[in-house]
């Protein structure tokens, strides 16, 4: 039997009170620095049982503007910007390195909130790229090590041969070199804090960079 999208969209519910929880958020008492907040509210959103809420939505867009999203983690967030890390080459590699602007949106439906952050995008020197994926797990330096990524793949039987033995070179070799694995930021133009209300009075606060601070304003929702 077939399934009627409409029919199963229309059956779904928002913020569904049997799982989420829509906490109190007062724009007024916010942190006057984007991270403070974002720090809070990652940490509400582990407490609150959030499936990986560290991932995120990265979207960037090519050459000729054309836009792209795909969902990445967040590799830290502070005053030089929010982290994460890529091959050069791959799509997104290419289309910041045409276009070094992205847009990142966190979505913590447990609590009912999103964080949104635009801005123009930076490579990290390449220690710190370097650093940032020695310290993390034996499988992330295999993926990167498998390298090749969004090129096109003959069979899925190739890529287990090549994940294979990049898996057993990273645990022979713990410190390998990844050369075209790179570790980008995005330093916030703007950031925006979406806490939702079932009454549909949803908070929308927002940081601009303003010269070396912050100036804080809501949205209408």
């Amino acid at each position: 039997m077939s399934t009627d999208l409409h029919q199963l969209l229309r059956s779904l519910r928002v913020w569904d009170p049997k799982v989420t929880s829509l906490p109190e958020f007062d724009p007024g008492a916010a942190p006057a620095d984007p991270v403070a907040l974002f720090t809070e509210w990652l940490a509400d959103a582990v407490a609150a049982g959030q499936p990986e809420p560290h991932t995120m939505s990265l979207a960037t867009s090519d050459a000729e503007g054309r836009p792209d999203v795909r969902t990445v983690m967040l590799h830290g967030a502070d005053a030089d910007g929010w982290a994460f890390a890529t091959h050069a080459g791959s799509r997104k590699g290419r289309h910041l390195a045409a276009r070094p602007y992205a847009a990142l949106g966190f979505y913590w439906p447990a609590l009912g909130r999103q964080v949104r952050v635009r801005g123009p995008v930076a490579v990290a020197p390449a220690d710190e790229g370097r650093a940032d994926l020695h310290a993390r797990s034996t499988g992330a330096l295999a993926a990167a090590l498998t390298g090749r990524q969004s090129e096109p793949l003959g069979s899925v039987e190739e890529l287990r041969q090549a994940s294979e033995a990049a898996w057993e070179r990273a645990r022979r070799e713990p410190d390998a070199e990844a050369p075209t694995w790179t570790l980008y930021r995005v330093r916030p133009e703007e950031v925006e804090f979406f806490q939702g209300d079932a009454a549909r009075r949803h908070v929308r606060l927002t940081y601009r960079a303003e010269g070396t601070g912050w100036a804080k304003g809501l949205l209408w929702p």
